[in-house]
């Protein structure tokens, strides 16, 4: 692996771990940083030690390396089993390193994967996930932060993105996107890893819809109404679903039917974390938000004959439509899959041309035929995506 702290690697690792051990693969990852917290007596986790400058610190990182190469190197070649691979995981972002990787290793047989991610908000979120960890401790999230945001400055010092090693792939770890590569012939599994890294991956999503609202009686469009009685029982029957499932992490959007369905669930949970995203919030109807369906086709038959006419790409006057929304919930769900990296499940709870959306994304639908998947608020949805398997499941609360 290679890239700078808290661009997705150790989440690619991990993954790619996995989707190589289904496929029979002996996998296993030699994580540098694991094993100088384990091994180190002192504490190595200050920003200065990472500081190029600092010959002791620069001494025992590239001793705990030479450790973790020949750990792997071992794995590799012990017993007879030759479809191994070891996942050397680390920042790697020196040209020094990385040709002492290469010298080491058959470089036939080695692949550097880059991980890129330039995104500012992403990153942001990411490194508050990372500060929470038993390695900072000691510290407030702010201090942790500043000093986990130096580190980085001390590894962008040294940076060199991958250009002259025989074999790599560099991906935007965000959007599951190959920006370049450069791969030889004669490299195993290659074509598996390829795939691999431009497929997202989930193990278990929930995907709910918001129970019932005031405006959900009287059949209004939009707003931020709260939930009725009704709606607090649904939520209350999901949280009895879940209660005996971890769910660490739900994502809502930041209107109060969305949070108000999630919090039984949370409160239910051992540990689990709210994060709202204005990306779910529903479908902004413009100048008829609060209103009801009848009250626009009396006052605004243009508009209700318009949108019946084409409704995934009618856009309500002054608002949106489920065009206007494809940008904004990709976005939303490529913030849940890279935050949910460590989380075998989670969950969503969005509302119902949201959640239509977040359907789409993952199974083929013609866009006219969006606006009609079904999205009840009895049942929920469940999302199960590798690269061998595809799980889309509706099931009901009781």
């Amino acid at each position: 692996m290679v890239g700078l702290p808290a661009r997705g690697k150790s989440t690619i690792a991990g993954k790619l771990r996995e989707s190589l051990r289904r496929d029979g693969i002996a996998t296993r990852i030699f994580n540098n940083g694991e094993l100088r917290r384990r091994l180190s007596r002192e504490d190595t986790n200050y920003p200065e030690f990472f500081d190029p400058r600092n010959k002791v610190g620069a001494a025992l990182r590239q001793r705990y390396a030479v450790m973790n190469l020949n750990h792997a190197k071992t794995f590799v070649n012990k017993g007879k089993r030759k479809r191994k691979v070891a996942i050397i995981d680390a920042t790697n972002v020196s040209p020094k390193r990385r040709r002492m990787l290469s010298t080491e290793l058959p470089e036939n047989r080695v692949l550097f994967i880059e991980c890129i991610n330039n995104d500012e908000e992403i990153l942001e979120q990411n490194i508050r996930y990372k500060v929470q960890t038993p390695e900072f401790a000691p510290l407030s999230v702010d201090e942790a932060t500043a000093s986990f945001k130096k580190r980085i400055q001390y590894y962008e010092g040294i940076y060199k993105p991958l250009k002259k090693e025989r074999n790599f792939i560099r991906v935007d770890s965000f959007n599951y996107r190959i920006l370049k590569e450069e791969v030889n012939g004669g490299l195993p599994f290659v074509d598996r890893i390829r795939d691999f890294l431009v497929t997202p991956f989930i193990k278990n999503l929930y995907l709910v819809r918001h129970g019932e609202t005031y405006y959900n009686l009287e059949d209004r469009i939009g707003g931020d109404s709260e939930l009725t009685r009704e709606g607090y029982s649904q939520a209350g029957e999901l949280r009895d679903v879940f209660r005996n499932k971890k769910i660490p992490l739900i994502f809502t959007s930041s209107l109060k039917r969305s949070v108000q369905t999630a919090l039984p669930i949370k409160n239910a949970q051992q540990e689990c974390k709210i994060l709202s995203f204005s990306e779910f919030n529903e479908i902004n109807a413009g100048v008829c938000e609060s209103m009801t369906y009848d009250e626009i086709r009396e006052n605004m038959p243009n508009v209700a004959a318009a949108r019946k006419r084409n409704k995934y790409y009618y856009e309500y006057p002054q608002g949106e439509g489920y065009v206007s929304m494809e940008e904004r919930i990709e976005r939303g769900i490529k913030k849940v899959l890279y935050l949910s990296k460590h989380s075998d499940s989670i969950m969503m709870v969005g509302h119902r041309a949201v959640n239509r959306m977040v359907l789409s994304y993952f199974v083929f639908k013609r866009k006219e035929d969006v606006p009609y998947i079904y999205v009840p608020q009895d049942s929920y949805y469940h999302i199960a995506i590798s690269q061998n398997r595809k799980v889309f499941q509706l099931k009901k609360f009781v």
